[in-house]
């Protein structure tokens, strides 16, 4: 089982710079993308062969998550069923019979921290969701979770310590998450591997590989030992971020 997530930082620029030849090309089980920054009725892709499910901000041109399915699930679901958290259109939910599908665009601290609060009821909201779910079946959950875990996860950690998406806070949160039950596969088979997922458009971040590890792919740790790998595809342009990518034994 192939599975792709990719924050495509808007997907009509992402289109205009290749978008769809990457989509068949890399041919996933799942395809996921965050931050589509669109409204519904904004965009034709309707890739032939896949089941798509989008979920769309009320803000306009904001935020945003859609995955696209080979095989048709049993169930979908928009949010974290909390009305304060499913305004921005942040995780959508895909139920099989033997697990459970997710994509999620968690929330940005922004500059000066001033979304740190609002960063943490969502940790705390998104962390009890999936162990609601956990406890009902395997979860598999990628995306865009906008922090940098370990030291090892991003170019500068001296420097870029307390800035969002490196707070000790946000790390806490995280390590909250993977103690409920859940793995990081990409660490777990790479402990000591450094590459990154995201680069800034400013200072030539991508060319000199000043960059952090913030897109993932998260399992239920029951399940590691169906999973075959991790990838993080840096050769993939069109975006501030690369693509994710994971591969997992077929759950029956």
């Amino acid at each position: 089982m192939k599975c792709i997530s990719w924050n495509v930082n808007g997907l009509r620029a992402c289109r205009a710079k290749g978008f769809d030849e990457v989509f068949r090309k890399l041919d996933a089980d799942f395809f996921c993308i965050q931050e589509s920054k669109l409204q519904e009725g904004q965009t034709d892709f309707a890739p032939e062969g896949w089941f798509g499910y989008w979920n769309y901000a009320v803000r306009k041109g904001y935020s945003g998550t859609a995955v696209f399915a080979k095989n048709e699930p049993d169930r979908v679901l928009y949010g974290l069923g909390l009305e304060e958290h499913d305004q921005e259109g942040r995780v959508i939910t895909l139920e099989y019979p033997s697990f459970y599908f997710m994509t999620v665009y968690t929330p940005n601290a922004q500059d000066g921290l001033k979304r740190l609060s609002y960063r943490m009821e969502w940790d705390d909201a998104f962390r009890a969701y999936l162990n609601r779910l956990d406890a009902d079946k395997p979860v598999i959950v990628c995306g865009d979770m906008n922090v940098a875990h370990e030291e090892i996860d991003l170019k500068n950690p001296r420097t870029n310590h307390k800035n969002a998406g490196f707070t000790d806070e946000e790390r806490g949160k995280f390590s909250n998450l993977l103690e409920s039950g859940f793995t990081d596969t990409f660490r777990y088979l790479y402990p000591d591997t450094v590459t990154y997922s995201w680069w800034s458009y400013r200072f030539h971040a991508r060319e000199k590989n000043a960059g952090w590890r913030i897109d993932y792919f998260l399992i239920s740790d029951r399940l590691r030992d169906h999973l075959q790998d991790a990838r993080i595809l840096t050769d993939v342009y069109g975006s501030d971020h690369c693509p994710v990518a994971l591969l997992l034994e077929e759950l029956s």
